[in-house]
C-alpha cells in the first residue's frame, strides 16, 4: 500500500468545492495529502467545502483564484508554497461548459470556454511545474473528457478544449519526464451528480440513453474517480506518462447496440 500513499504530499485541485472535483480530492485526502481547496466563485463556497474536507478527515486549506488569470494564479501559487508546502500534485480540474450548436455559438462564449478549460491547464501547470523541475519530482493531471475523443452536439468548443488538452497532456509529458514529473489525464464518462440528478430519472430520454449506451449499463459513481486520481498521483504511477485514464464504464470500447438488441 506504501506505493498509493500519498501522506505528507500537498495536492492543488482546481474547481474542488464540489462535483467531480470534490470526490477526487476526498480521494487523494483519505490517501493522506493535504489538499489545497480552489474557486472562483465565493469565499464562503471555498470554506465551506474546507468545511467538508474536515469533517471527512482530510486537511484542508482553500485559496479563491481564478485560474484563467495568470496573475491571480501566479500570486496563489506563491502564497500556497509559502504557506502550506510545495506543490506535489496539481489537478487542473476546473472547467466550464456551454451547450450551443456551433453555427449560433458567439465568439466570446467559445473563447471563454477555450480559456478556461485548455488555457487554464496550461497556466497553472507552467507556475507549478518550475518548482516540481527544481525537485525533480512532481504529479500533474489534467481531466479531460470522453469529448476528448468524441464529439457530441452542442458542445463543439468544450470538445475542442479537451481534445486539446488530450495533446497539451502528451506535450508536458514530453516535455517534463525528464525531470521526473508525471503528466497525465483522467477522462470522466457520465457521472451521478447533483448536475445530472434532474435527468437521471426513468423515462428521461438522456437517462435511458446513457444507461443503454454504457456497457457498465448504469452512471458512474463520483467515488469511482477517487481510484484513478490517488494512482496517478502516487509513486504506483512513476512510469506512466502522457496517458489518457478513461473511467467511462467502457463507452469508448464500444459503437453501442443496435436499437433492436436488449
Amino acid at each position: 500500500m506504501e506505493l498509493f500513499s500519498l501522506k505528507g504530499k500537498v495536492a492543488l485541485v482546481t474547481g474542488s468545492t464540489h462535483g467531480l472535483g470534490m470526490a477526487m480530492a476526498k480521494g487523494l485526502g483519505k490517501a493522506g495529502a493535504t489538499i489545497v481547496v480552489n474557486g472562483n466563485s465565493s469565499q464562503q463556497k471555498i470554506n465551506d467545502a474546507v468545511l467538508h474536507y474536515e469533517r471527512e478527515g482530510i486537511k484542508a486549506v482553500g485559496y479563491k483564484f481564478n485560474v484563467a488569470d495568470e496573475a491571480q494564479v501566479i500570486d496563489a501559487v506563491n502564497k500556497i508554497q509559502s504557506e502550506v508546502g510545495p506543490i506535489d500534485i496539481l489537478v487542473n480540474n476546473a472547467g466550464i461548459i456551454k451547450r450551443t450548436p456551433l453555427e449560433e455559438m458567439e465568439v466570446a462564449d467559445f473563447k471563454e470556454v477555450i480559456d478556461i478549460d485548455l488555457v487554464s491547464p496550461f497556466i497553472m501547470s507552467k507556475h507549478v511545474v518550475k518548482s516540481m523541475m527544481a525537485r525533480k519530482q512532481g504529479k500533474i493531471i489534467n481531466i479531460c473528457s470522453m469529448m476528448s475523443e468524441l464529439g457530441r452536439n452542442t458542445v463543439g468548443a468544450y470538445a475542442a478544449a479537451k481534445g486539446g488538452l488530450k495533446m497539451l497532456t502528451r506535450n508536458m509529458a514530453t516535455e517534463w519526464a525528464k525531470y521526473n514529473i508525471q503528466i497525465n489525464g483522467i477522462g470522466p464518462g457520465y457521472f451521478a451528480t447533483s448536475q445530472t440528478a434532474p435527468i437521471r430519472v426513468d423515462g428521461h430520454p438522456f437517462n435511458e440513453f446513457i444507461v443503454n449506451r454504457t456497457p457498465a449499463a448504469k452512471w458512474g459513481d463520483p467515488d469511482d474517480l477517487a481510484g484513478a486520481a490517488i494512482f496517478l498521483a502516487s509513486r504506483a504511477s512513476d512510469f506512466v506518462n502522457g496517458h489518457i485514464l478513461y473511467v467511462d464504464g467502457g463507452i469508448l470500447a464500444t459503437i453501442g447496440k443496435p436499437s433492436n438488441e436488449n
